[in-house]
């Protein structure tokens, strides 16, 4: 082989070590949100407005994801959903900085030689393991090798590039703050990984090609490069998601102009390679430097920066149409499953509440014979029309990502849930139709046939809460059971009597024919809305557990 030949393999083993490197990483990552996915659920359910309880979710959400980028798009999906405010968003991605910081430290560990182990072990478990969290640690095992495996190939096969005249020029130049900072922020927005980036350096700097004073401000570039993803994922949202990008823009700017002076005037780079003589730790340690004492010295002036991004994107925020879209989710929060299932199942909550408001309005218009309630309760359905859609759409979205066992389970239960409250919509539709029949023909019911149905229609709002309550709690909970059992059956046992008792009534000549129908068909209308609600209720209800036996979900 010439020795061209030989330096254009080099060149293709040290991408295919990148390639390893960057596939590793994202194989560890989704592996360790998998497995830790409904402990990641309950830390944000936790996060409150204290901005250093932001920071700290932020260290450990990213240290268990392995990736700033993905916390930071999810905080602007969050303020975008208006789950987070802003305040809230920039404690989290505060602290991310810091979490990132936790691969870079793996990395400059020397335990290369063992990752060919961990790439046999960790695929051993993936491939033959018939549990899917046996599966996820089998993935995290396997990516920790392969993450490692393609750092040693691409370290290996750069070491040549230490001698290199040419690359000796490229690197004298990054010495420069300007063109390292500049080369950071691009090298980190295409791989989109301030973690990888890192990691690359790290690997060029135990291939002997770089030293900590080249690398440094390439470091700090990085930080700012890392925006660049978050800040696409803003186009097209809301001001305050905007607001929140920029505001990270001006954190890791604000942190990188700190850490430039210091570099220059201080001796900082020296102190650091006094520390250790491996570059590989050395870049760790200026990235975690760095990270933390920037999050520390900028964390108390957040409502300044958070101001600073408000002139920067003026202008009051959007009124928000309740149909123009989905309240809790985006497309964002995709990229992070385990809280897009958390975030859907509150989307379903609230078509819940809007369908149970719905049949509120409709037995108030019929009861009262208002037609502007019947107005209102036509708005609604279209709002509850247009969550059924984008919901469902949304599910087979997230069914087709890699999601743990439960969050599988319930995704599939969630399609007949929607399918469920949409029904419950339409029924309490039918019921203006009614109420529109009886203001038409300017006919009323009798009392006894009015109480009859006011007691219906306190039977049915509360198998409705209840059934709701029960998708909340998502578990058996056999208190709830009882009641929605008991209710449904009492349902069941009023509409036969009622209907009896109205038969009566029309044979008697206390009420008419015309009016009569109306009656029955609400009566069935109700029943009906029992029934779905019934079926929400069981809906999270183990298939192998035994149901009761009074129970006929219809």
């Amino acid at each position: 082989m010439t020795f061209d030949q030989t330096i254009i393999m080099q060149i293709i083993l040290a991408l295919g070590g990148l390639g390893l490197f960057l596939y590793g990483m994202r194989l560890m990552g989704e592996g360790l949100e998998l497995a830790a996915g409904a402990n990641l659920r309950t830390l944000l359910e936790k996060l409150t407005t204290n901005r250093f309880l932001g920071a700290i979710v932020g260290i450990v959400v990213t240290a268990i994801i392995q990736s700033s980028t993905a916390v930071s798009v999810m905080c602007v999906g969050f303020v975008n959903a208006s789950i987070m405010n802003l305040s809230q968003a920039m404690g989290v991605i505060m602290g991310a900085t810091i979490g990132t910081t936790v691969t870079s430290v793996l990395l400059s560990i020397q335990i290369s030689d063992y990752a060919p182990l961990a790439i046999f072990f960790g695929a051993f478990m993936v491939v033959l393991s018939k549990k899917n969290n046996t599966k996820y640690f089998g993935q995290i095992i396997a990516g920790f090798g392969i993450l490692f495996f393609g750092m040693t190939t691409m370290s290996d096969n750069l070491k040549p590039l230490a001698s290199s005249e040419g690359f000796s020029k490229i690197i004298t130049s990054v010495s420069n703050p300007f063109i390292g900072i500049i080369f950071g922020i691009i090298f980190a927005a295409v791989i989109q990984s301030s973690s990888a980036a890192v990691g690359v350096l790290q690997a060029l700097g135990a291939a002997g090609a770089l030293t900590l004073p080249n690398a440094v401000y390439m470091v700090y570039g990085i930080h700012i490069g890392a925006c660049v993803t978050a800040v696409i994922s803003s186009i097209g949202a809301t001001k305050a998601a905007k607001r929140t990008a920029v505001s990270y823009v001006l954190f890791t700017t604000f942190g990188t102009m700190i850490f430039t002076l210091l570099s220059m005037l201080t001796p900082f780079n020296s102190f650091i390679e006094t520390t250790t003589s491996s570059v590989p730790l050395q870049i760790s340690l200026a990235h975690i430097i760095s990270s933390i004492i920037a999050t520390l010295i900028l964390l108390p002036l957040e409502g300044a920066i958070i101001k600073l991004a408000c002139i920067l994107v003026p202008g009051e925020e959007e009124v928000e149409l309740e149909a123009s879209r989905l309240k809790f989710v985006d497309e964002r929060m995709l990229k992070t499953p385990p809280f897009a299932v958390s975030q859907i199942t509150k989307e379903i909550e609230r078509m819940g509440k809007l369908a149970k408001k719905n049949f509120e309005r409709s037995m108030k218009a019929f009861t009262e014979q208002d037609e502007k309630l019947i107005a209102e309760v036509e708005a609604n359905e279209e709002v509850i029309d247009y969550l059924n859609m984008a919901i469902t759409n949304y599910l087979v979205k997230l069914n087709g990502l890699n999601l743990e066992d439960s969050d599988r389970l319930k995704i599939g239960s969630y399609y007949h849930v929607v399918s469920d409250m949409e029904r419950i919509g339409d029924h309490a539709e039918n019921i203006c139709e009614l109420a529109q029949n009886l203001i038409r023909k300017e006919e009323t019911f009798s009392e006894n046939a009015l109480e009859e149905v006011k007691k219906m229609e306190t039977l049915v709002i509360s198998i409705i809460d209840d059934s709701l309550m029960m998708f909340k709690k998502s578990h058996i909970d056999p208190k709830l059971i009882d009641l929605v059992s008991v209710t449904e059956q009492e349902i069941d046992d009023k509409t036969a009597e009622y209907k009896d008792n109205h038969i009566e009534r029309l044979s008697q000549g206390t009420c008419n024919a015309t009016v009569g129908t109306l009656f029955m068909e609400l009566l069935t209308n109700l029943e009906r809305i029992a029934d779905h609600s019934t079926n929400i209720a069981f809906s999270m209800y183990p298939k192998k557990a035994k149901i009761p036996a009074r129970i006929m979900i219809k």
